[in-house]
């Protein structure tokens, strides 16, 4: 599979935060029959979805884990996708199909009847960055796949979704967490640490959105906010 770099945002502490954050080098797998609701490891079916392009035992999100809302949400999240070019300076709202996640999750609450989703809100990270296309980021792969396996492993990570820079350099990477506390602790581990110092002066521009997904009563409608604490 031909490979990129790009950046994660696994979390924002604060909203002043100097992110720099670590970046990755793959691109996002194709929504085909590994991403469905069940990944397989060793040959058996199991509770482990695939919700990034990492696709190893530790980088599996364990629908277990978590509460019924954000098992559907995080399987509902398997088709998040970009829909146009320019995503990586887009708006956010119209740079993926957001109106085809709302759908999945209609249709996973019709297959769990005796369940009534409320309304629930999510912590989203948007990192936007340029780097300078003729930067060697062969030896970021390492320090990013060790920071997402951290970042799982503190639990809470839905989704995450990142591109392919452009001609210019530019990119979009992108988290859904269950809460803002998640993210916090998944931005804790020596892996993302390790990350941050290898990667803070590579890039020539960067901006952190962080942003408030809402899913309302029933899944019937979907909004996405500035995030105020």
């Amino acid at each position: 599979m031909a490979t990129s770099t790009l950046t994660v945002p696994y979390s924002i502490d604060e909203p002043n935060d100097l992110l720099k954050l670590d970046a990755v080098s793959s691109l996002e797998l194709p929504h085909n029959e590994k991403s469905q609701c069940e990944a397989t490891v060793n040959g058996s079916p199991s509770d482990l979805l695939i919700v990034s392009p990492y696709t190893s035992r530790s980088h599996l999100f364990d629908l277990n884990s978590v509460d019924k809302a954000n098992q559907l949400l995080s399987t509902a999240l398997t088709v998040l996708k970009a829909v146009r070019p320019d995503y990586a300076t887009a708006p956010y709202i119209s740079a993926f199909n957001w109106s085809e996640v709302l759908e999945r999750l209609k249709l996973s609450l019709k297959a769990n009847a005796g369940y009534q989703w409320k309304e629930q809100f999510f912590y989203i990270v948007v990192f936007r960055s340029q780097i300078p296309p003729s930067t060697d980021r062969s030896h970021l792969d390492s320090l990013d796949e060790a920071a997402h396996a951290e970042a799982m492993k503190s639990g809470g990570l839905l989704k995450y979704w990142f591109g392919e820079p452009d001609e210019n350099g530019r990119n979009l990477a992108t988290c859904v967490w269950r809460e803002l506390e998640d993210a916090k602790r998944g931005s804790q581990g020596e892996g993302h640490r390790q990350a941050v110092r290898s990667t803070s002066k590579l890039y020539t521009e960067w901006k952190v959105e962080r942003l408030r997904l809402s899913i309302g009563e029933n899944a019937q409608h979907l909004e996405i906010t500035d995030w105020i604490d």
